[in-house]
């Protein structure tokens, strides 16, 4: 015959206390309003537009790289507004662009390779020899 099954006593929930205090920072809450790039070697980062909810500098739009899934619509708790991330390569929205046409050589002289009215061959074309 099977014995019935013994009734095992409940435990109590015992709170487990560190011997370390965890201390968690204050952070702005900032709202996902677009998704701009994808960053990082292997696209591991999202450059994200976001808009600052509340804090001091509240409805500040500031672009920030996010590590991991994110979607429009998330919040994100920054430690920081200050520092805005780098935009990644592609073209502006709106702003002053540099001229276009010519060499963009930043406004720098081009060291010495220009022409200046010498052919390019080396040899003097004309006059005495």
């Amino acid at each position: 015959m099977a014995k019935p099954p013994e009734k095992v006593p409940e435990r109590k929930k015992e709170e487990v206390k560190a011997e370390g205090e965890i201390r968690f920072f204050e952070g702005t809450p900032a709202e996902v309003r677009e998704i701009v790039d994808r960053a990082g070697t292997r696209g591991e980062l999202t450059q994200v537009m976001c808009q600052i909810v509340d804090g001091r500098d509240r409805d500040k739009a500031i672009r920030r790289n996010v590590k991991g899934p994110v979607r429009i619509g998330d919040i994100l708790m920054l430690l920081e507004t200050e520092i805005e991330a780098q935009r990644i390569g592609g073209p502006r929205r709106g702003g002053s662009r540099p001229p276009s046409g010519g060499r963009s050589s930043g406004g720098r002289p081009s060291g010495g390779r220009s022409s200046g009215g010498r052919s390019s061959g080396g040899r003097s074309s004309g006059g005495k020899r």
